[in-house]
């Protein structure tokens, strides 16, 4: 670019007869190149150590705005800072996580190689001023899902971001959310069915199999739209493309070369992540230009009466501001997209791993199962309705303690625009830092849970839960931008639980050791493999 420029330059005087006399009679052409290239030279030189120096300057900065925290010295090498101590998304990293309360009890800072530094924060003194604001999400940590999601929720920032929240909330009332109990009592009886068949092979890997039903149910209340993706997963083109683009961040996640776009777009996981893509935003863009036609079609009402229900998509396709202006198309589709990211790989997780801590703690799931069994006695249906999700107490324990456990996304971050403010430290973090929050160090804290590692549903009842910080648990995050459908997720995971313990005994061997992976969400490195046997 520089050459260019001063190539021009040149040409542009020389048009003028003035440089090309000075250069014919005074200066040679090999001089002229000369000059040329050492001022290019000057400019590169330049352009480094400017660059050098900013990155000196952010390390400088972090030292100094997180010099109230100590960090971990033992581990810290010049160059790779604390990577070498962190083996990227493996259980290790998990246990490291769960231990840094223990030495560091309010926050780290971690360096990232020589020059990033993140300041991990596990306390809910620490994590309050960070979630109570509506700082951005970090650029780099979710610019990996950007493609696929836009500007939804999830990543949008500043005034798109509370308009748009505004927009969405009346999607998650509870007038909107009643009728979807019937549609998550119908895949999980579809889920159910399958594991009468295939539970004769003995054990079942959870992930899996939760994770086509809650896509099942999401498909259903955002389009209303039946996949049999639980029993024809491979006959759905969008089914395999979603399932192709989680499975391709993961990898992505986990291999630092892929995180130059760059390089990412010029391999072959680059080239399948641009069709899955494409596969993807086609089907939402052609759903929506659909139902949009049939609105003006007057044929909307039609369809609404044959389903009962408001889906997802009418309430974003009905959304107005106070100006009267709605979203458009492409707001539409990265709101839809994100639900879809966020919506059923989260509450997968989330199920998994309660299944997996009752079939640990047979005593427990015991308990759920004649809680359910007390409510379902007197029904004909068998199926668990709206004002029936109060009468679950100790079952939303042991889905609250599983989350607290093994949280569904251990680790989220912001990039605080605006100074950040510790109280009970007296310490201020200026802007333009990575600020991290360690939900698993959180939820493990030694503080806040007396035994922490324990799986114990008795702390979440009332007389244990009173005067426990309101930030020391944060499954679905905390403040204005936290997880808008939590309690659409909470309904599906109770009705599932209480439908699945109804039907199944799970049990698990201890003597095989679970490794835990931090793979978007919370998984396992070779799944969750639980016996599940009918009941008799």
């Amino acid at each position: 670019m520089f050459a260019s420029s001063v190539f021009e330059l040149l040409e542009t005087t020389a048009k003028a007869g003035f440089w090309f006399e000075i250069s014919k009679r005074w200066i040679p052409r090999w001089e002229v190149l000369t000059v040329v290239f050492v001022f290019i030279a000057i400019l590169a030189i330049s352009q480094v150590a400017l660059a050098v120096y900013k990155l000196f300057k952010l390390k400088w900065a972090a030292i100094e705005s997180f010099k109230a925290f100590p960090t971990v010295e033992i581990f810290k090498n010049p160059i790779l800072g604390h990577l070498e101590m962190v083996e990227l998304n493996k259980d290790e990293m998990m246990q490291s996580a769960s231990d840094m309360p223990y030495q560091f009890p309010h926050a780290v800072p971690l360096w990232l190689g020589p020059f990033h530094c993140v300041l991990i924060c596990h306390h809910p003194s620490t994590v309050q001023p960070i979630l109570s604001s509506t700082e951005p999400k970090n650029d780099f940590l979710y610019g990996f899902v950007k493609p696929w999601l836009g500007d939804g929720l999830l990543i949008s920032k500043g005034k798109k971001w509370a308009r748009n929240r505004k927009l969405l909330s009346p999607g998650f009332h509870f007038d909107i959310l009643r009728p979807y109990i019937k549609v998550f009592n119908d895949s999980t009886q579809t889920m159910l069915d399958k594991w009468n068949t295939i539970c004769q092979d003995g054990t079942i890997e959870m992930f899996s199999q939760i994770s086509l039903m809650t896509l099942d149910s999401l498909l259903k209340c955002i389009f209303s739209q039946e996949s049999h993706c639980q029993t024809q997963r491979d006959a759905n083109p969008y089914i395999t493309s979603v399932y192709e683009l989680s499975d391709l961040i993961m990898e992505r996640v986990n291999n630092p070369l892929y995180y130059s776009d760059t390089i990412y777009n010029l391999t072959s996981k680059g080239y399948q992540w641009r069709k899955a893509l494409n596969d993807v935003h086609s089907h939402s863009k052609k759903v929506i230009g659909d139902r949009r036609q049939a609105l003006k079609d007057g044929k909307e009402s039609k369809i609404y009466s044959q389903r009962k229900y408001v889906d997802f998509l009418d309430i974003l396709l009905a959304a107005k501001d106070e100006d009267g202006q709605g979203l458009t198309d492409q707001e539409i589709r990265d709101e839809v997209d994100t639900f879809m990211f966020e919506g059923h790989d989260t509450t997968s997780s989330a199920l998994s791993w309660c299944f997996y801590n009752l079939a640990r703690h047979p005593q427990y799931q015991q308990l759920c199962r004649e809680e359910v069994d007390q409510l379902l006695e007197s029904k004909d249906n068998k199926e668990i309705e709206w004002d029936d999700l109060g009468k679950l107490p100790f079952i939303t324990m042991c889905l609250k303690e599983s989350m607290r456990l093994h949280p569904i996304v251990p680790f989220i971050a912001r990039e605080n625009i605006n100074p950040v403010k510790f109280p009970d430290l007296d310490v201020t973090i200026p802007p333009g830092h990575l600020l991290g929050i360690s939900i698993i160090g959180l939820h493990h804290h030694p503080e806040v849970w007396d035994d922490p590692m324990t799986y114990d549903p008795y702390r979440f009842l009332p007389e244990n839960s009173r005067g426990r910080p309101t930030y020391a648990y944060v499954p679905f995050s905390a403040g204005p931008r936290n997880c808008i459908g939590q309690h659409f997720a909470m309904h599906e995971m109770k009705i599932c639980i209480s439908l699945v313990l109804s039907k199944f005994v799970l049990s698990v061997d201890d003597e095989k050791p679970v490794r835990r992976l931090f793979n978007v969400v919370l998984r396992a490195e070779d799944g969750l493999n639980i016996t599940v046997t009918p009941r008799k």
